[in-house]
């Protein structure tokens, strides 16, 4: 990742983080969009829904190759990324290949909110999102 603001960030680490290590293609599809849920969540009250769908939108065209077929909703849908398209789409992916996806897909939504409100607000407003799976305890070995 080359920008300072999503440095310290790892997509693709968080993603194998929320979805379980060695998870299947469904997991991690389930994981982004949990994810995107997350931060619909987090920027609907700051930006609105149809702010939240305009970035999601212009990140997957940003992020092109196979997400931008997710982006054939109409201009004035509020769920640019209907959960089940995302399952869909990187449910018939390989693991490696969903990962590669969800990475590129999630680097581009935090580089663009970067330019739009500045890698500061960026930070603090998803940096909670993107922490939170990577800043959880390692699971305890409960054999003896």
């Amino acid at each position: 990742m080359s920008t300072d603001s999503d440095a310290s960030l790892d997509f693709q680490l968080f993603l194998v983080c929320r979805a379980g290590d060695g998870a299947d293609s469904a997991l991690i599809a389930a994981a982004l969009s949990a994810t995107l849920q997350d931060l619909d969540t987090v920027l609907s009250p700051v930006i609105g829904s149809k702010g939240v769908a305009a970035w999601l939108r212009r990140s997957l065209q940003l992020t092109g190759s196979p997400l931008a077929e997710l982006n054939g909703l109409p201009e004035g849908a509020q769920e640019p990324l209907d959960p089940a398209c995302v399952l869909a789409l990187l449910g018939q992916r390989t693991p490696q290949e969903a990962l590669l996806l969800g990475e590129q897909f999630l680097q581009t939504l935090y580089r663009l909110l970067g330019t739009l409100i500045g890698p500061s607000l960026t930070a603090r407003l998803l940096d909670a999102v993107f922490a939170a799976p990577l800043s959880a305890p390692p699971a305890q070995d409960s054999s003896p």
